[in-house]
């Protein structure tokens, strides 16, 4: 059997000698020329904004860098770096040190993020189900539901400080029906119960509408075969609906997982930045950055760094779990 010469590349991916990376990234460039430029302003923009603070911040992980000891111009006086080099010293310190308050707050941010996730999406799920059937006057139901989402957020959370004070409304209508109400802006336990309502406020439209959408493209065939089946409500939630939501919902319980890990708003405008039992990583990272003197850019830094990565170990996680399951599903 004769090879052309043209079969060469076949014949060699057989061998498993394709192309290297150099060249697959050449060719890539002389078949799609048009999509890298049209591509290249974001990647500078990207560049700029993203990469650039982030390697930046990877660096001060490994310094002393204070306020202190950071470069800085005055006047016509220009006052040259003098932090060093530190190694994996800020790390050892912040995850073992003996004034360790990384890992109190690492687990109420835990406590935080699954409750907020959990009930955000289960109270969005409720309601997305209850719109999705015949409801009589679903569009005012509906907009009503999606406006603590169109409200600027910071609007929402003052509002809420003012509802929550000592005179607020609250504790105002508990003390009407006899019940004393918590300081819930300075008592630790009230102050957690109140930032997991106001997040949970805040995030429900979001998942509401997430699971309206995924609700809606669900064929209706399937429900009417399970019905006459004999498939009870229940059971048809749980072998159809649930099912026929995977991908809405692992979607945006990802999404919720790294937005109420990461939610600075919430905390830090309902409480400040002196409230200590309800401080989570960003804002203790945001503290000891802004909030000491001498600011600590190096601590502040390495706090965001492990933020970043247990949010990439968490993503990698769990996108093999779904995968696996996705995978036993289909077998």
């Amino acid at each position: 059997m004769t090879i052309a010469v043209g079969d060469e590349p076949a014949r060699a991916h057989r061998r498993g000698r394709g192309p290297g990376p150099l060249k697959r990234l050449t060719n890539s460039y002389d078949q799609y020329w048009y999509a890298w430029a049209m591509c290249l302003p974001v990647v500078l923009v990207l560049g700029a904004v993203v990469a650039y603070p982030l390697l930046q911040g990877i660096y001060l992980t490994f310094t002393d860098a204070t306020s202190e000891n950071v470069g800085r111009t005055i006047g016509v006086n220009e006052i040259p770096d003098s932090f060093s080099w530190v190694g994996l010293k800020n790390y050892a310190e912040i995850l073992t040190g003996s004034n360790n308050q990384f890992w109190p707050h690492f687990t109420w941010t835990v406590i935080w993020t699954v409750a907020c996730v959990a009930l955000t999406y289960g109270i969005g799920l409720v309601l997305a189900i209850t719109l999705n059937r015949g409801l009589r006057g679903r569009g005012p139901y509906r907009m009503l539901l999606i406006l603590p989402w169109a409200v600027p957020s910071f609007v929402t959370i003052f509002a809420w400080r003012l509802i929550l004070a000592d005179d607020g409304v609250v504790n105002q209508v508990l003390a009407a029906i006899g019940v004393a109400g918590p300081s819930w802006l300075s008592d630790p336990m009230a102050q957690k119960a109140a930032a997991i309502g106001v997040n949970i406020w805040c995030g429900v439209p979001f998942m509401m509408v997430s699971m309206l959408g995924g609700l809606q493209s669900i064929p209706k065939e399937h429900h009417e075969a399970a019905q006459m089946d004999g498939a009870s409500p229940w059971q048809r939630f749980v072998h159809v609906t649930l099912p026929g939501l995977r991908p809405v919902s692992s979607t945006v319980i990802l999404l919720g997982v790294i937005w109420t890990f990461n939610q600075f708003n919430v905390i830090f405008l309902l409480f400040g930045g002196n409230s200590d039992s309800v401080q989570i990583l960003v804002t203790y990272a945001y503290r000891l950055f802004f909030g000491q003197q001498p600011q600590d850019y190096a601590r502040s830094a390495t706090v965001g760094i492990i933020c970043l990565s247990l949010l990439v170990v968490f993503t990698s996680v769990y996108r093999r779990w779904l995968k696996r399951n996705d995978q036993g599903v289909l077998a």
